[in-house]
């Protein structure tokens, strides 16, 4: 059966700031072996007047510029016809539906993903009743624009495509692969390092009690059952 590819196209004003990540790591090696594709499109080659001009200033006042539909959805309506796979189009919002892995999970069973990375004080809400995307909110905080929290989106969900990790129980083992459960604390060479020693269950060989204290030890981190 033929390795699953997840198809990313991320619409942004800034293309560029992924030139460096979509080149590195983990991603580039999916990317090469096929596995995942990201593309990348920016809204002022959508935009009808000679200066590019995707944004304005916001009707009743207020500081700051926002998006204007034109620009944004005739990019969407484009790049999705760009694929038989027409995809899920992600508006990145801190209004939106937190990020946790259950919802990683989810987006990772879709082919295609299209995100959309806001900038200024945000997109014109007719961009939203018009695209009826997916909002997804990495946190409750502010973002200079949608680019890192669309990094963010990619990051998370390649490591749930099949074949991207090279042992997939690393994804099953992760912290928030199970809600609210935290990892177990991991050590490496050397054994001692600044009067600080790999804890002895580690170095006996005995799976059935490393696996016990491991699991000791993401109940603690996570705050379930004793702390003594």
């Amino acid at each position: 059966m033929p390795a699953r590819t997840v198809r990313f196209d991320v619409l942004t004003l800034f293309p560029e700031m992924f030139s460096g990540y979509v080149s590195q790591s983990l991603l580039k090696l999916a990317i090469q072996a096929g596995l995942v594709q990201v593309h990348l499109w920016n809204f002022r080659d959508w935009t009808h007047d000679k200066h590019n001009r995707v944004d304005d200033r916001p009707f009743g006042g207020g500081p700051g510029m926002v998006l204007m539909p034109q620009p944004v959805v005739d990019c969407v309506e484009a790049v999705r016809a760009k694929d038989e796979t027409p995809g899920t189009v992600v508006m990145l919002t801190p209004a939106g539906r937190r990020l946790t892995q259950a919802v990683v999970a989810e987006l990772a069973e879709r082919p295609r993903l299209i995100l959309l990375c806001g900038r200024y004080e945000g997109f014109d809400d007719r961009i939203r009743q018009v695209l009826d995307p997916l909002e997804i909110s990495v946190g409750d905080y502010v973002c200079n624009g949608g680019e890192v929290p669309a990094m963010t989106v990619i990051d998370t969900v390649i490591r749930l495509v099949p074949g991207v990790l090279g042992d997939q129980e690393s994804a099953a083992d992760d912290s928030h692969s199970e809600p609210g459960r935290l990892e177990y604390p991991q050590f490496t060479r050397p054994r001692e390092y600044r009067g600080l020693s790999v804890p002895e269950v580690l170095l006996g060989g005995n799976h059935q009690t490393i696996a016990r204290w491991r699991q000791e030890q993401s109940d603690r981190r996570s705050g379930h059952g004793s702390n003594g």
